[in-house]
């Protein structure tokens, strides 16, 4: 599949689909991981991932210190949850944020 990307798998081989809900959440683990470290996702994978069907593997998914989980989450239309990763003083005080 086209839209898997095989950077997210630098310690097995790309898998050709995802057939089961936990190589679903695992994959969504991985992308949001990459994500977050600023390695953005291709057009393609954006557009597979707002699909409906990966509502169950986002929320299962869990990765409450990501931001990038909770955009999809967003996406999904899924509950919110909380943030547990780090807010920096900086940006979180930032008055120009409220422009962002």
């Amino acid at each position: 599949m086209r839209w898997i990307d095989g950077s997210l798998y630098p310690d097995t081989d790309t898998p050709s689909e995802l057939p089961t809900l936990a190589d679903q959440v695992d994959f969504v683990a991985r992308l949001c991981s990459a994500w977050d470290f600023g390695l953005l996702p291709r057009a393609e994978t954006v557009v597979e991932i707002r699909r409906p069907a990966w509502r169950e593997a986002v929320d299962a998914c869990r990765l409450l210190t990501s931001p990038a989980y909770h955009l999809l989450r967003r996406w999904h239309g899924l509950p919110r949850l909380p943030y547990l990763g780090q807010q920096l003083p900086y940006i979180r005080d930032d008055p120009n944020l409220a422009y962002v």
